[in-house]
């Protein structure tokens, strides 16, 4: 998932290697076959030179792979269209310019005739004739038949000039006459030669036009920005430039896509490595005039033919992370296996970025609003089309953002006042009784079944061991409600879960937007193994949620800005991470999502716990229309039989406060007997203390019959 170059170039660059030609002894000798010496390494042998040289691609870079030539395809369409357009809106001015140069053409026509027309070649022995009869009279004779011999050899010039100009004439009253497009056909083929003609070494009829590229960047331009990143030796004094310390370039520069593409190796003998250019991508990026976040480089391994100082670097022309957001596959699909890897966004190039969640555990972090809970949301809609995968959900700022999941979890709790708080105890403590319970019934398998001790799809189904989705939305939210007792039980209830659940089937999905050590433990996140950034204030901060040392390799999303919603920094592992701008899937889709998860789960019979007990959501599946204060009233008191007014007036502002700000006990009690609640008492006691409040249960008998028959 590492953003090499070498992965989208298509096959491994060209190494070069240095020839080892062996020292020959004084008596050389054949070695014996099982030495396992090769003919090639022999120094007497003739083709050593030629079949010690490794395979070389005969195409270039470009033609390697079908994306690169769609890619370059695409880019000659762009630069065609681009060209058309530029010189389309130049037309008048051409044509202008073309007139222009075609006078120009006919004056110098005209002055290059008419000195052969007009016969100025004799004009100086005409002139030396009549000085000659001037100072001699005798020779008037002499003269008179020197004239009419000159009157004789320029008389065919004077007829051809006559017959040209009447031709030329005669032309023109037919052109007058012919029809429109003729004219126009016979006005091209003459003004064109004219243009020609007057055209001046310096004149040119075409603008130039190239396409503006907003970064342009050559070898040179590389070598200077590493030089002044001190990644390379300087000249010494009074050296040439050229003698100074450079890249060997194994690709490129070279256009790609939207971007210049280098494959580069830093020369030995400096101490500098891959990781040391990596750590320097601000101050490159400054040297090459371009945003950090337009750098995208990264070390190629040896597997891909690298080294430790080979580094892959792609320059975007500008921002890649902007425009119009993609919309998630999610949206239209209809079914999902959780066992495939999820669609989650795109890199800065395009490329379809995808995350395997099985055997993982995930954690997403960022400041508010930057699209952190819309993208932890894509991981969880992935398993809402899978009929097998059982949702735990628990949102600690208890907003809408996961109020359609009622129609699916198994469990869901909402807030992270004290009932939310029991009921997120109940449901760790659940969770691990289930995971023991999965582990009991794995050991008993025959290694037939379950040959790596882990659950298969096979296992999922025969024995009705869905996979486990556990979502925990701002974690920091709980932790700071907590007491202390609390807290650490928590802490140590969700490390079991992380750490051990994977095998028997879990898939953690923790989120804060405070991941600090406060908010966010040490010892919870560094079990992570999936994590993403979107941006956040500072390198030590994204270094919190992506892991410690991450952003000295590369990874670090303090580099996004505000404008990037939705974009965060994805590490997949101790040294691959992409920043990936994830697809978009709104409220209203994720909504969609959790019925057609309903209804997946209610044909396969696994829709149980909260889900299969909720009448908000029943009454949603089958299309009744219920009073929005009676399913808010409900979704509130998800966690309590009964509560205080005041605390029920608390959670509906802190779930809408558009709606409820204004709300007061008189209103509340108003609205509810409107949607059809009779309170069989307005006091309710909650440990010892007795005060206004409602009990659920006369709530939910407000809940219209047919949604309850349909719902029994």
């Amino acid at each position: 998932m590492t953003e090499t170059l070498a992965d989208t170039v298509g096959t491994r660059p060209p190494l070069t290697l240095v020839k080892n030609t062996p020292t020959p002894d004084p008596a050389p000798a054949d070695p014996p076959a099982e030495s396992g010496i090769e003919a090639v390494d022999r120094a007497d042998n003739p083709l050593a030179d030629w079949l010690s040289v490794p395979d070389a691609p005969v195409l270039p870079a470009w033609a390697r792979s079908a994306a690169s030539i769609k890619a370059n395809a695409a880019a000659f369409g762009r630069l065609t269209w681009w060209h058309t357009q530029y010189h389309g809106l130049r037309v008048p001015k051409y044509l202008v310019k073309t007139v222009l140069l075609a006078a120009r053409g006919f004056f110098r026509a005209t002055m290059g005739l008419w000195p052969t027309l007009s016969a100025q070649d004799h004009t100086a022995t005409v002139k030396a004739l009549r000085a000659q009869v001037k100072a001699k009279p005798e020779d008037v004779d002499l003269a008179t038949r020197l004239q009419m011999a000159h009157f004789e050899r320029t008389r065919t010039r004077r007829w051809r000039f006559g017959a040209a100009a009447a031709g030329v004439a005669a032309a023109a009253v037919g052109i007058a006459l012919a029809d429109p497009v003729l004219q126009a056909g016979i006005a091209g083929a003459v003004v064109t030669p004219l243009a020609y003609l007057g055209r001046g070494k310096e004149t040119h009829l075409l603008d130039h036009g190239a396409p503006p590229l907003r970064v342009d960047m050559s070898a040179q331009q590389l070598n200077d920005a590493l030089r002044a990143a001190g990644l390379l030796k300087s000249g010494r004094a009074g050296d040439d430039e050229k003698d100074a310390p450079r890249v060997s370039c194994s690709m490129g520069p070279v256009r790609d896509g939207r971007g210049w593409a280098v494959i580069f190796d830093l020369p030995r003998g400096g101490g500098k490595t891959a990781s040391d250019v990596l750590a320097k991508r601000e101050v490159i990026a400054q040297e090459l005039g371009v945003d950090e976040i337009q750098v995208i480089m990264s070390r190629v391994r040896a597997a891909k033919g690298g080294n430790a100082g080979r580094v892959s670097m792609w320059v975007a022309d500008d921002d890649p992370y902007l425009g119009k957001p993609n919309p998630s596959p999610f949206a239209t699909a209809e079914r999902f296996s959780i066992w495939d890897p999820i669609p989650f966004g795109q890199d800065a190039r395009g490329n379809r970025i995808e995350v395997p969640v099985m055997w993982q555990s995930m954690f997403f972090g960022g400041l508010p609003r930057r699209g952190k809970t819309f993208t932890q949301r894509l991981m969880t809609a992935a398993g809402l089309l899978d009929a097998y995968v059982r949702h735990y959900v628990a949102d600690g700022k208890g907003g809408a953002d996961w109020m359609p999941m009622r129609a699916v979890a198994h469990r869901l709790v909402m807030g992270a006042e004290d009932d939310a708080i029991e009921a997120l105890k109940a449901m760790l403590a659940e969770l691990l009784v289930e995971m023991e319970r999965r582990f009991a019934i794995l050991r008993e398998l025959p290694t037939s079944i379950c040959p790596e001790g882990k659950l298969t799809p096979e296992i999922v189904q025969r024995y009705n061991l869905p996979v486990i989705f556990v979502t925990i939305d701002e974690l920091q939210e709980y932790f700071t409600a907590m007491e202390r007792e609390d807290r650490e039980q928590v802490i140590n209830d969700l490390c079991r879960i992380a750490r051990r659940g994977p095998a028997a089937g879990f898939v953690s999905n923790f989120a804060s937007q405070r991941p600090d050590a406060d908010s966010v433990p040490t010892k919870l996140r560094e079990i992570i193994t999936l994590r993403y950034s979107t941006q956040v204030v500072d390198r030590a901060s994204s270094d919190m949620v992506l892991g410690k040392g991450k952003a000295a390799q590369g990874a670090d999303a303090s580099v996004l800005s505000e404008d990037h919603v939705g974009t965060g920094v994805l590490v997949t592992g101790p040294a691959s991470y992409v920043t990936v701008r994830a697809d978009y899937l709104d409220g209203t889709g994720f909504a969609l999502l959790c019925q057609k998860g309903r209804a997946l789960r209610l044909a396969a019979g696994q829709l149980t716990g909260d889900a299969a007990g909720d009448v908000t959501a029943a009454a949603d599946a089958s299309g009744v229309k219920l009073a929005p204060i009676l399913s808010d009233t409900l979704e509130v008191m998800r966690h309590s039989p009964r509560m205080f007014t005041t605390d029920l007036l608390a959670g509906l502002v802190n779930l809408d406060e558009d709606v409820y700000g204004d709300f007061n006990a008189e209103k509340l009690a108003a609205e509810l007997e409107a949607a059809g609640v009779k309170r069989t008492s307005k006091q309710v006691k909650i440990s010892g203390t007795n005060a206004a409040g409602y009990q659920r249960r006369d709530i939910e008998a407000a809940v219209p019959a047919e949604i309850l028959l349909a719902h029994g």
